[in-house]
């Protein structure tokens, strides 16, 4: 998962939120899958997403699941990183199949950082701590969860498809989902995506601020800044000088601001949050809908890093590597810059603006690989209705918003087979995120038993 922006959002408090035991055999079911699967390292370095996969194949055959309605892929040259896709046939073939999408890899996590065993599952005072508790093993076993169940009861009216992938965390990963969108397409093909990056808000108390549905997404893609001389002896310096130029290069970067931009989601967004923060924060919102050019607006809404990232692309130096001697004149020196480029707009010309910013004495190149850029799906009622009816019943007077990822996640990959992917709310985290992609990841255990219900009822929804 790519950490989104909505975070930071004001909204409406209501419920708190308390703990929760596991009380009904459904609940015991379920939580013997996500700690098999939390405590299954599946970290690229180390882990193994095969045999993830194989442990939930098990399971959905326990349930009654035939070898034909299971596939398990991989490749000879990454066969710790297979994937599982799984289907539920439908009742009614006029329906066009709905697909669930997860990620089984997750991020590295060193035990010596951690104050717990990353790859053990602990409750401690009302949360499950481990590596993965959110990210994404909480979607990917409830999407697991939910198929086992629907196989014990009665047909839904529309196919259910299960995908659940590795290498989404990692960019040099082999990546399971774009093997299945260029190779086995029709295992995935599908009227829809349900996949994470959506979710919802907590405050310190555990009160329930917000939902987010996400619709759309920016592209993540990488750049080296390369500068070179001849180098010499540091006792006769010149002006000319490598790390120099890097330097001017990337504060070039540092300085410049991409246009405001706006997609139907992100002018959703704002609309709502404009509505819920009274004062000058809120009238240069109303303003900058009305004009993206009012410089003055702009700066007050940007103070915020996240409004900031969700109005535009953005660029940012995250590695600097330079010299070869210290007493020695730098003969190269270089740097990564990571850009998160806004829906709309392109790699080669992010790539053509950052070459301009860096002057004729520093190269720049796109570094590979060059994913697919995102294309923002529609605010569509047939999508969003399902998502904020289920919500009322669940989370009763949350307030649930349309929201663009200013990271990227698998959904990328389903572009170029025009399948739309939407980002869906449920499992509610801490403002801080929860640790996840750092240190002590974890989740309440209210919120992942009220998570799983809710998705539950909202694959319902869309099944019939």
């Amino acid at each position: 998962m790519r950490i989104v922006g909505w975070m930071t959002a004001a909204a409406l408090l209501v419920g708190p939120q308390g703990a929760a035991a596991q009380t009904r055999p459904d609940q015991r079911a379920f939580f013997d899958l996500y700690k098999e699967l939390v405590e299954t390292n599946t970290t690229i370095s180390q882990g193994d997403c095969t045999m993830a996969s194989a442990q939930i194949a098990t399971r959905m055959k326990r349930a009654g699941y035939a070898d034909r309605d299971i596939t398990l892929f991989s490749v000879p040259d990454h066969p710790r990183e297979g994937g599982i896709v799984a289907v539920l046939p439908g009742s009614d073939a006029s329906l066009k199949p709905m697909l669930l999408l997860g990620h089984l890899d997750v991020v590295e996590a060193d035990p010596k950082d951690w104050t717990r065993d990353p790859f053990k599952l602990v409750e401690e005072g009302g949360y499950y701590y481990a590596r993965g508790t959110v990210d994404d093993k909480a979607m990917s076993a409830v999407w697991a969860d939910t198929m086992i169940r629907l196989k014990a009861g009665k047909p839904p009216k529309r196919t259910i498809k299960l995908a659940l992938t590795c290498g989404e965390e990692t960019t040099f990963a082999w990546n399971g989902a774009e093997w299945l969108a260029k190779n086995r397409p029709e295992l995935i093909a599908a009227e829809f995506v349900l996949n994470e990056g959506g979710g919802g808000r907590l405050d310190e108390a555990g009160n329930r601020q917000l939902l987010a549905i996400q619709v759309g997404e920016k592209a993540a893609q990488n750049y080296t800044f390369t500068a070179t001389n001849p180098g010499g002896h540091s006792s006769q310096p010149t002006p000319d000088n490598a790390i120099y130029e890097l330097a001017a290069a990337i504060r070039a970067v540092q300085g410049h601001r991409f246009p405001v931009r706006f997609t139907d989601t992100t002018r959703a967004f704002f609309a709502a949050t404009a509505r819920t923060q009274p004062g000058p924060v809120g009238d240069a919102i109303t303003r900058l809908l009305a004009d993206p050019r009012d410089a003055a607006a702009d700066a007050i809404v940007s103070r915020d890093k996240a409004f900031n990232s969700t109005l535009r692309t953005s660029c940012v130096t995250t590695l600097v590597k330079a010299g070869h001697a210290e007493n020695a004149l730098p003969q190269r020196a270089t740097a990564n810059v990571n850009c998160r480029i806004f829906p709309g707009e392109t790699v080669d010309g992010t790539l053509a603006i950052l070459k301009q910013l860096a002057g004729p004495k520093v190269a720049v190149t796109a570094n590979q690989p060059v994913r697919p850029t995102a294309k923002p799906p529609a605010l569509d009622p047939k999508i969003l209705e399902p998502v904020t009816r289920v919500a009322a019943k669940h989370f009763p007077n949350v307030p649930v918003l349309p929201i663009m990822s200013t990271g990227a996640t698998d959904a990328v990959f389903f572009g170029a087979l025009g399948i739309p992917v939407y980002g869906v709310p449920g499992m509610f985290v801490d403002k801080d995120m929860s640790g996840v992609h750092g240190l002590n990841e974890r989740i309440r255990v209210r919120s992942l038993y009220d998570g799983r219900d809710y998705l539950h009822d909202l694959v319902l929804a869309y099944a019939g």
